[in-house]
């Protein structure tokens, strides 16, 4: 007599997610309305906002990078402010600046186009140490200092910044103190045939459908602050905390790497992959979920040695290499 189990494996979870669930599938069906492909890109923004850690997309011009975040940020109801970085961009231009005002006989700070919600940095590495600079604490803290007084940003506070790895005439290497600001760097590859098909087809039809009418808003502040606390109760067993402790502290002894990840990449990697769980409906870590974020945690916060620079030899191998020596907990 055979048994029949449809559903082998099945879990109660302990907490809801439900709604969480579903918020993330709208958000991927409304910027399915304009983006064709685009999925591991889109899943990791998406972790971002959950996991409350700022983006870096690299990618060659005209592969959605600035569309895509912007069409995200317009999922949800908050406020979005999108700065274009130059060479001639000051740090009182993102910040704001004190002015005086005549009829009080005293200094109004004006805030800058940073106090916002979801910032929108078009080619971040085009803008000179100064500027780059004025964003190191913003991005850490939250807040900006100005004439001594502390400015808190209102949450959610996110920053999605763009590069262009192809390009160099006019552009300054970030440092790497701020490369360590975000929690994710996204490699953007181009789109297969079919996908490039789709995009066709889908330009074609809009006609004069602006991209941006089109995306409906599915978040407010306070759900993202809702689903932001619920990725903190996510599980994470003990041997799984260790897993991630042992692929960081492997960069920091490897013979590939002339500088290893901080702990600041071990709590990322952590809270990725709770967020990973939560979106795939589950209230607990695997193995799975750390191998599967680990690679965009730890490919901008690693260098690797001349020699094998040299060699044509990437930190995305080194990284891939460190998680298959590293044993995976049962």
């Amino acid at each position: 007599m055979e048994e029949t189990n449809e559903n082998p494996i099945e879990f109660n979870t302990r907490i809801d997610l439900k709604n969480l669930q579903e918020a993330v599938q709208q958000i991927k069906n409304e910027l399915g309305k304009i983006i064709v492909g685009q999925q591991d890109m889109i899943e990791l923004l998406i972790l971002s906002i959950l996991a409350d850690g700022h983006s870096l997309i690299e990618g060659v011009p005209g592969v959605a990078k600035t569309v895509t975040a912007k069409l995200l940020a317009k999922t949800m109801n908050v406020g979005f402010s999108r700065i274009q970085f130059t060479p001639d961009l000051m740090p009182s231009d993102i910040l704001g600046t004190s002015v005086f005002n005549i009829k009080t006989s005293e200094f109004e700070f004006k805030k800058g186009p940073i106090f916002s919600n979801i910032i929108l940095i078009d080619e971040i590495n085009r803008a000179p140490a100064k500027t780059q600079a004025a964003m190191f604490e913003v991005m850490a803290e939250r807040q900006i200092t100005i004439d001594g007084i502390e400015n808190k940003m209102q949450a959610p506070f996110l920053v999605f910044a763009t590069q262009n790895p192809i390009e160099q005439e006019g552009t300054y290497a970030l440092p790497e103190a701020q490369l360590d600001r975000f929690l994710f760097k996204i490699n953007v590859g181009y789109p297969s045939l079919e996908e490039e098909v789709k995009i066709l087809e889908g330009h074609h039809q809009r006609k004069n459908v602006v991209a941006t009418d089109a995306i409906q808003p599915v978040l407010d502040a306070a759900q993202i602050a809702e689903y932001q606390e619920t990725i903190k109760s996510i599980i994470i067993e003990d041997n799984l905390l260790k897993y991630i402790a042992s692929i960081v502290n492997n960069t920091r002894n490897n013979g590939n790497l002339y500088l290893g990840a901080s702990p600041r990449a071990s709590i990322a990697i952590m809270n990725a992959s709770k967020a990973l769980a939560a979106i795939n409906g589950r209230d607990f870590v695997t193995p799975d979920d750390i191998k599967k974020v680990t690679p965009a945690v730890l490919r901008h916060r690693i260098i690797l040695t001349p020699e094998r620079e040299m060699e044509g030899f990437t930190t995305e191998k080194a990284v891939l290499q460190i998680i298959e020596t590293i044993e995976i907990p049962r």
